[in-house]
């Protein structure tokens, strides 16, 4: 199957200092701030106003603001972090010593990947997934 060519303004993204930077609504950004560092390995550069900035601490990644706003977060989110390791259930107890919930009971497994729901102490869900790696 071929594909048509995109125009020009639907192409993609080339320039190298372009990046993609994540932000995440919460009502405690410093106290989330401490978890998502530790959950990710970043390094928590500080707050000012209503964000906490964490960096990746040696490496590629994206940035993570973390937003003070003032509502409660209701639902499910629309868009989550998936945590890709070939240990899921190592990762898993880690998490949630550091203070994730299980946001749902059991695992799940779908075209040969298995990932574990958990929740921020905020209540946002993210995944600690395999991303089809196996630890064995």
């Amino acid at each position: 199957m071929r594909f048509a060519r995109l125009p020009a303004t639907l192409e993609p993204m080339t320039d190298s200092s372009t990046r993609i930077g994540l932000v995440l609504d919460c009502r405690e950004p410093e106290t989330l701030a401490t978890f998502w560092a530790a959950a990710l390995g970043y390094d928590y550069l500080g707050a000012v106003e209503n964000y906490a900035l964490l960096m990746p601490n040696d490496g590629p990644g994206p940035k993570l603001l973390l937003q003070k706003v003032p509502e409660h977060k209701v639902g499910k989110n629309r868009m989550h972090l998936d945590i890709e390791t070939p240990y899921v259930e190592a990762e898993v107890t880690r998490l949630l010593d550091l203070g994730a919930t299980r946001a749902e009971a059991a695992e799940r497994s779908e075209h040969g990947m298995r990932w574990v729901v958990l929740a921020d102490p905020e209540g946002n869900e993210f995944c600690v997934c395999s991303a089809g790696q196996s630890d064995t």
